[in-house]
């Protein structure tokens, strides 16, 4: 499956013209140290079961409100530390996208790329506000 799904992109890249600009990136998500793990780069690896997956992902907000915390603080803390990650995606993006030689035709105009600063300046202060209102205020 996956030698199919990197012919398949490789050939869409070449019909596209995109062949010679674009890095292509396939990743799986476990290793030799598991049992029944990959045997080779092909191998898609240990499946988990659904249900196996939601019981362990209910695990952290089970314990969070087991331990006699609001849920609604709770919640709003958890999207806090997501927020958290939000200026190590917003500012590559601007900068990546005015970039003509990584970008080539693609590349932002610079009204669009003045735009997105501003924007993205706007949401990382409010960002350092909320994580100020949050923890100190």
């Amino acid at each position: 499956m996956a030698i199919a799904l990197a012919a398949g992109t490789s050939g869409l890249l070449e019909r596209e013209g995109l062949s010679r600009s674009t890095l292509v990136v396939f990743a799986g998500d476990n290793g030799m140290p598991f049992p029944g793990a990959k045997g080779s780069l092909y191998d898609p690896g240990v499946r988990v079961p659904l249900l196996a997956r939601r019981v362990v992902t209910l695990i952290p907000a089970l314990l969070i409100l087991g331990a006699g915390f609001d849920p609604t603080q709770a919640l709003v803390l958890s999207q806090v530390f997501l927020s958290f990650g939000i200026p190590f995606a917003l500012v590559p993006l601007v900068l990546f996208t005015r970039d003509r030689e990584l970008m080539g035709g693609l590349v932002n105009r610079r009204v669009t790329t003045a735009a997105a600063a501003i924007i993205a300046t706007v949401i990382i202060c409010l960002n350092v506000y909320l994580l100020e209102q949050t923890f100190f205020g």
